[in-house]
């Protein structure tokens, strides 16, 4: 686990995606902790605001996805983003794969939130911050075409 997050650190370092920011020293402290900041993409919502993912990995990993949320006081206003920072997105939970990484998992989240098109809380934010635990991947997440 730890030779594969050492790869996937250094390759995130050297080719981050546009809008991803990786402090390599925050993480060396903890190699299973990452804090990466991630930067709204230009001519989207979300332009110019900076956000901050949490990264923490099991002993699992890769066999089993990371815990990934939204931390700090700025959490983006996103259907699918929880107000505690938590995210519902497939490939967190059912639809994680080994083959998935942390850049994968970062792509993805600037794809949801670049796609968005109003920024508006999930409609059951309120009840669902109040019952969740603190740990996303405790939650059975229902997932649904947004066109329903």
């Amino acid at each position: 686990m730890e030779r594969r997050l050492r790869k996937e650190l250094t390759n995130l370092i050297k080719d981050p995606p546009d809008g991803i920011v990786v402090d390599p020293d925050k993480i060396s402290q903890n190699i299973t902790e990452w804090t990466v900041d991630v930067k709204g993409a230009e001519g989207t919502l979300y332009q110019g605001e900076k956000f901050t993912l949490q990264f923490k990995f099991g002993s699992k990993y890769p066999f089993d996805s990371p815990q990934v949320m939204f931390v700090g006081k700025h959490v983006p206003e996103h259907p699918h983003i929880y107000s505690n920072g938590h995210i519902c997105l497939s490939i967190l939970s059912d639809d994680w794969s080994p083959a998935l990484s942390v850049q994968s998992i970062c792509l993805s989240i600037l794809s949801m939130l670049s796609s968005c098109s109003e920024k508006k809380r999930p409609p059951d934010d309120m009840f669902y911050v109040r019952t969740a635990s603190k740990n996303p991947k405790r939650t059975q997440w229902l997932f649904h075409d947004d066109t329903v």
